[in-house]
């Protein structure tokens, strides 16, 4: 904005405005009192130019992004704990109850032990916020020691952790907020209640799906996977609890009965004629290739919830196992037996299953 007001050009605009009947060469005495004015004011104008950047959300940081979402009412997304599945069993391996807030650790992080499922099967709570606690799966050790405990695991995720909301998602909900106009009740009311809370990653809304005042929310994680009975459990208790449907317990208005469910997935089984470099076997290459294979689903997955329906294509598969090296060609291609590409229900997902060499 104020890039012209530099120091050059405020030292020349000042020493143009004296007569040139004094001495205003370099190293003069009004040269040099000019000087320092000049430099000053230049560094004000960087400032001023800064601050101004600070008042618009395309690029305002941190606190400064803060208070512009704020005026919209809304608050940037702290960092969520997750919540895992642990298993837990005495000396001769049968499952063993504990007691809740027991602390396990595990993966170089801390889990609380917070509620009974089943015989020997908790909930716990990861004490670091964030996606820190989704990583670990396998032995747990109790911080204090446990009379009777043989051995305790942690397996799935129940409602994944989640890092603070970056600027880059703020900035995108804010702008989504301004384009959308979200009232009582309506869609994109019902988007931005969903997608608020911890561990939901998209959410779609079928509204009147079963006579006026139904609605029914379609999930997924915020892994962009299946989200686990627990997850969907919390939606439709924040929501509109079921022991109060359509009273208004919840975040749904009232007179508005709400159906919370899963996504659902597609097994994707891929096989294809694939030519290797000289030199490379398909051991080499295999779990390279499912990888690149399962981040083009994952992209997929991540688009599922603004996507009216899902393809998964034979080009775009291709593409990702020729971008792994040793793979020198590709062809004859399919998915699920067939040489086409695939249209997914509406609201499914889909999920990696076998990667063929033919």
């Amino acid at each position: 904005m104020y890039e012209s007001m530099n120091f050059e050009n405020i030292l020349a605009a000042m020493l143009e405005s004296i007569s040139d009947s004094y001495d205003k060469r370099e190293g003069s005495v009004i040269y040099n009192a000019l000087a320092p004015a000049a430099a000053q004011l230049a560094q004000a104008y960087i400032a001023l130019d800064a601050t101004a950047d600070r008042g618009f959300a395309d690029t305002a940081t941190g606190s400064d992004l803060d208070k512009k979402a704020a005026e919209r009412g809304l608050n940037r997304n702290t960092a969520t704990f997750a919540v895992r599945r642990g298993e837990f069993f005495d000396a001769p391996g049968a499952y063993m109850d504990i007691a809740t807030g027991l602390r396990f650790s595990g993966g170089g992080l801390v889990f609380t032990v917070t509620e009974r499922i089943g015989a020997g099967i908790f909930k716990l709570t990861c004490e670091t916020a964030g996606e820190a606690g989704n990583l670990y799966f396998g032995a747990l050790l109790p911080v204090e020691y446990i009379s009777g405990l043989g051995s305790a695991t942690l397996s799935d995720i129940l409602i994944a952790g989640e890092d603070e909301e970056s600027d880059a998602a703020l900035r995108e909900r804010y702008y989504s907020n301004i384009s959308s106009q979200a009232f009582g009740g309506n869609v994109d009311d019902y988007r931005d209640k969903v997608n608020a809370i911890p561990g939901v990653g998209g959410v779609k809304v079928t509204p009147a799906w079963n006579g006026g005042g139904t609605v029914k929310l379609t999930v997924i994680s915020s892994d962009f996977g299946l989200p686990s009975t627990e997850l969907v459990t919390l939606v439709q208790n924040t929501m509109d609890p079921p022991e109060s449907t359509g009273e208004g317990y919840g975040l749904a208005p009232i007179g508005h009965v709400v159906t919370v469910e899963a996504v659902t997935s597609t097994t994707i089984n891929i096989a294809a004629d694939i030519t290797l470099s000289s030199g490379y076997v398909w051991a080499d290459v295999e779990t390279y290739i499912r990888e690149a294979i399962a981040g083009y689903l994952s992209e997929l997955a991540a688009s599922w919830a603004d996507s009216a329906q899902i393809y998964v294509r034979v080009s775009w598969i291709e593409q990702a196992i020729l971008s792994v090296s040793g793979v020198v060609d590709i062809q004859g291609t399919t998915i699920n037996g067939e040489a086409a590409n695939l249209a997914l229900a509406a609201n499914t997902i889909p999920i990696l299953g076998t990667v063929t060499q033919l």
